[in-house]
This record gives C-alpha cells, sequence and structure tokens, in this order.
C-alpha cells in the first residue's frame, strides 16, 4: 500500500515537472521572439549585466543557509564527541564550524569589498557611433 502511494506521489511529481517546464518553454520561446529585432553586441551586454545584479543577494542567502546548517552540524558532532570520545574525533565538529563560521562570514566580506572598491557603473557596455577606415576613393 505504501509503495502505490510512493509510485503515485512520483508520478504526480513527474507530471507536474514535465508540465511546468513546457510552460516554461513556451514562455521563453515568446520572450525571444519578442526581443529577436533587437539583438546586438549592447543589448546583449546589457541583459548580461541585469541578469547578474541579484547575484549577490543569492550569494549571500546560500551562504547563510549553508553556514548556519554546518554550524549545527559542527555542535552536534561535537555533542558525539562528548558522549564518545572514542567513535568521534573533536576534529569534525571544529572542522565543521569553522566552515560554517566563514560561510556565514561571507556576505559581510563581501559587503566590505563592495563598499572598498564601489558601485559605478564600470559594468555598462559600450556604445559604437560610427566606424571609419581612412580609406580615400
Amino acid at each position: 500500500m505504501l509503495n502505490k502511494v510512493k509510485n503515485s506521489y512520483y508520478k504526480l511529481g513527474a507530471a507536474m515537472t514535465i508540465g511546468m517546464m513546457v510552460s516554461s518553454v513556451g514562455e521563453a520561446n515568446a520572450a525571444a521572439a519578442a526581443a529577436a529585432p533587437g539583438n546586438n553586441f549592447g543589448s546583449i551586454a546589457e541583459n548580461i549585466t541585469n541578469s547578474i545584479a541579484n547575484l549577490p543577494g543569492l550569494i549571500s542567502a546560500i551562504s547563510y543557509l549553508f553556514g548556519t546548517l554546518l554550524a549545527v552540524l559542527g555542535i552536534m558532532k561535537i555533542k558525539d564527541h562528548v558522549e564518545n570520545p572514542t567513535q568521534t574525533p573533536l576534529k569534525e565538529g571544529a572542522i565543521r564550524l569553522a566552515v560554517g563560521g566563514a560561510l556565514f562570514s561571507i556576505p559581510i566580506v563581501m559587503e566590505a569589498m563592495t563598499n572598498t572598491m564601489g558601485t559605478g557603473n564600470a559594468t555598462s557596455s559600450a556604445t559604437m557611433q560610427a566606424v571609419s577606415f581612412g580609406i580615400a576613393p
């Protein structure tokens, strides 16, 4: 009985995944068709710049999440070491705590680097006004 329920959930999940993929492909094709006439190097560079604008926020969220996870796992490993020191070495918990702390500090370091370097328009795309080859007729 339990296997039948699991199989039905797997089938439902697969059907929903395929449905979402098909609908997103249709939307992507429609968006590409609407944007096709203006494709040049400048618009491609601008699209790339706009697409990666939210990347620091994503990195911060992932860093906080995995930093917290590794810190909790490190504390649990240290607890295991206290309960049974012969089977669980202390270094396993210490390594997890150190890596969790490093991951938890990445957003702070990124913000400090951004404030130090500045946030100018260094990534804006250049525009070309004219091309001259200097060939006389």
